[in-house]
């Protein structure tokens, strides 16, 4: 007996009709981007291993367990990727592009070796958008307009809320960090085992717990707030005041530190309570990254800020509250059946160049089972179609086409000269 094989855990195909969703988000999302002039770029999926080591963090769960790396043959390491942002900025320095446009975007799989969870695989797709050399906190909040603008053409607006954050600079940081340890060693007791590990190696991740303890404990902790500079107080504030002139609501959440560690000053992230019993799902996060790209490169750009769409957790949300009106009711609009004559056949695969050339959105399926046609009909219900049109030997005599409606069962026989003429009627 031949063994089975399946998919690899927590990598999951998408079926059609599943695709017409996904399809569907795609092109409004793209549409969107496209209208604020950014401009796609397509990037690897595989790259030297030591970029992401380099620049997510060496104490990141990324780096230290989710990475799916390994060796060429010639003994070079590689690792499929975590994230868009740093294969990204490796691309646009090595081009030397980001003189000639300043905004981006991709779509495309990433990887993680992690538990996968609804809505989130260890393969997983996202679309980023990505901003270099601007650092007026206008920018920023011209990707969260976009977004905003995304989850209402997606109407999803009134599931979804923006959380905001700063995190000041490196420097900031390192003096709350300090803190935070002193107050994390205190209380290490209260701590599991999981969290108290990060507190040397990377305790800003557990302000992000999910854990209700720790989070009643993280209410005594000091804040980081209270450890920002003027200058990053003053971007905050000024993009709180954008959203608000703008009319987008939001929530300050002070635990929001993101999972990598090149973010800096704001940080954000879009959330739903809807795909899920507890906790809230992140469908979209991001923030800057100004000093990311000075460890990459000599070049003078002190500025970037990105974000990146979870696609399976946004369609899982745009499935479940049914937001998109997609008509799946028919997944075949014409099913063409020859009757089996070569002279016949000829016919047909005419007929059906001609509907396809002057309807390029119908899809057109050809049978070539040449059974009766009682089980072509069959068929063709399958297929879920919504007409059929038959061609026999009668018809090709009478200059005739017979076309019937599968839902209403109702048929009709045209000239073959008003096929077009017709199907414009039905179609328009």
């Amino acid at each position: 007996m031949i063994k089975k094989i399946t998919a690899i855990h927590g990598m999951h195909d998408c079926l059609f009709p599943n695709t017409l969703i996904w399809k569907n988000i795609e092109n409004i999302i793209e549409n969107i981007l496209n209208n604020y002039g950014y401009q796609e770029i397509k990037l690897p999926i595989l790259e030297k291993s030591e970029l992401f080591k380099k620049t997510i963090g060496e104490d990141t769960d990324i780096i230290e367990k989710e990475m799916y790396t390994l060796f060429d043959k010639n003994n070079n390491s590689l690792t499929l990727r975590p994230e868009g942002t740093t294969g990204f900025i490796r691309a646009i320095i090595e081009h030397n592009i980001y003189s000639k446009n300043k905004r981006f975007w991709y779509n495309g799989p990433m990887f993680r070796y992690e538990r996968p969870q609804k809505g989130r695989y260890r393969q997983f797709n996202q679309i980023g958008m990505e901003i270099l050399g601007l650092k007026s906190p206008y920018i920023d909040a011209e990707i969260i307009i976009i977004i905003n603008n995304i989850w209402k053409k997606l109407n999803i607006i009134n599931n979804i809320f923006l959380e905001i954050n700063s995190l000041g600079t490196l420097k900031d940081r390192k003096k709350y960090i300090k803190e935070l340890i002193f107050f994390l060693e205190k209380n290490s007791h209260l701590l599991d085992l999981k969290d108290r590990k990060k507190i040397y190696t990377n305790p800003l991740r557990i302000l992000d717990s999910k854990n209700k303890n720790i989070k009643i404990l993280l209410e005594n902790a000091p804040k980081l707030y209270n450890y920002l500079n003027d200058k990053s107080i003053n971007k905050f504030k000024k993009l709180c005041k954008i959203l608000n002139f703008m009319n987008i609501q939001f929530t300050i959440n002070n635990y929001l530190v993101r999972g990598l560690d090149y973010y800096n000053d704001i940080v954000f992230e879009w959330k739903t309570n809807d795909i899920g019993e507890g906790t809230s799902k992140t469908i979209c996060g991001g923030g800057r990254y100004d000093k990311l790209i000075n460890n990459m490169s000599n070049d003078k750009i002190n500025n970037g800020i990105g974000c990146a769409i979870g696609l399976e957790r946004l369609i899982l949300l745009i499935k479940i509250i049914k937001s998109l009106k997609i008509n799946i009711k028919y997944l075949v609009d014409i099913f063409l059946i020859p009757m089996e004559n070569n002279h016949i056949l000829k016919k047909i695969l005419i007929i059906g160049e001609l509907i396809r050339n002057k309807f390029p959105k119908l899809r057109i399926i050809t049978s070539y089972l040449f059974k009766n046609l009682k089980k072509q009909i069959i068929e063709a219900n399958k297929y879920k179609s919504h007409f059929i049109i038959i061609i026999g030997q009668k018809e090709i005599d009478n200059n005739s086409i017979i076309i019937k409606n599968l839902y209403l069962k109702k048929q009709i026989v045209i000239p073959e000269n008003k096929l077009i003429f017709y199907l414009k009627k039905i179609f328009h």
